[in-house]
């Protein structure tokens, strides 16, 4: 109970932020509505119509209030429809690239830092090490345009970005966005991985599970692994947090209509509804993911159902 009054003055404070963002920026709501030629009689009916003459405490009360209901107002820009429809139709996408980079991150993070600390200190161990470290430093913004000149100008076997008349199944379309956002979670999880079961086999249940005559796989699957991966669950929400917002640079790289791309795009157009219900949005999903991880770790770890109690 108490980690989701955090969570929904967590959500408050952002809302806040963005608001006082918005409101401190440079521009005009009210000119963006009406273009900079219009009258005075024009620009004081549009701030009327959008509430925009109300002081600014009663607007941010009555953005919470509209949040709280999932109605964000209407879009300054383009159709001005609903935000609510905008994120209807954006959400999905960001979600499915998210979700395929997070599974693509955990199965190979995992798998390479089990091998590692297995075989620590040799060739396997320094190589995944190696990969792991050009993860953390390659930025995405660097590496979406390497990947890119290989596999689209040089071999031509994916292609550059996403197209409304796709010739073939989306997962084409996602690989590369896929794996540039999974590299720097990957390369976390290996080295988290790697230390947690370096840690895990120096105990003294694993010294008495090889002594018992233990199967070698069951002994680094069933025990070690077991033990060593729940800090690696606990990484996972902070890393879900990374992709989403990391995901605002590679849709727009891609030009993949989803949340990340309509956002910065309503920041460059000044469309303040959307771009406070993205942010507000980003971080619901955040605290969501850390509140299910936080759920989840009492229920593979009975000595943390111990603790609690």
């Amino acid at each position: 109970m108490l980690r989701l009054l955090y969570g929904i003055l967590s959500l408050i404070f952002i809302s806040l932020v963005t608001f006082v963002a918005d409101e401190l920026a440079p521009g005009d709501a009210v000119t963006a509505l009406a273009s900079e030629k219009a009258d005075q009689a024009t620009k004081d009916r549009i701030r009327r119509n959008y509430g925009l003459d109300r002081p600014v405490h009663e607007r941010f009360i009555r953005f919470l209030g509209g949040a709280v209901r999932f109605d964000f107002g209407t879009s300054y820009h383009g159709t001005k429809e609903p935000v609510t429809d905008i994120i209807k139709r954006t959400l999905p996408m960001t979600l499915k690239v998210a979700a395929m980079a997070m599974l693509l991150a955990a199965a190979i993070g995992v798998v390479l830092g089990t091998i590692a600390a297995i075989r620590e200190n040799r060739f396997a161990d320094r190589a995944a090490l190696t990969l792991s470290t050009l993860g953390v430093t390659l930025p995405n913004f660097v590496l979406a345009p390497v990947l890119v000149f290989i596999f689209y100008v040089q071999l031509d076997v994916l292609p550059a970005t996403w197209s409304v008349n796709r010739v073939a199944d989306d997962i084409y379309y996602l690989i590369l966005p896929v794996v540039i956002l999974a590299l720097r979670p990957m390369a976390l999880l290996t080295r988290l991985t790697r230390a947690s079961m370096i840690e895990t086999l120096n105990q003294e249940f694993i010294r008495t599970a090889i002594a018992k005559g233990v199967p070698p796989f069951r002994l680094f699957t069933r025990h070690a692994l077991r033990n060593a991966i729940l800090p690696v669950i606990t990484a996972l929400g902070t890393s879900f947090g990374f992709l989403l917002t990391g995901s605002f640079v590679v849709e727009r790289a891609f030009t993949l209509p989803g949340l990340g791309s309509t956002t910065i795009e309503a920041i460059q157009q000044g469309n303040t509804p959307v771009v406070q219900a993205c942010v507000l949005l980003t971080g619901f999903l955040f605290i969501l993911i850390n509140l299910v991880v936080d759920l989840l770790l009492p229920l593979l770890d009975p000595r943390i159902r111990e603790s609690q109690v």
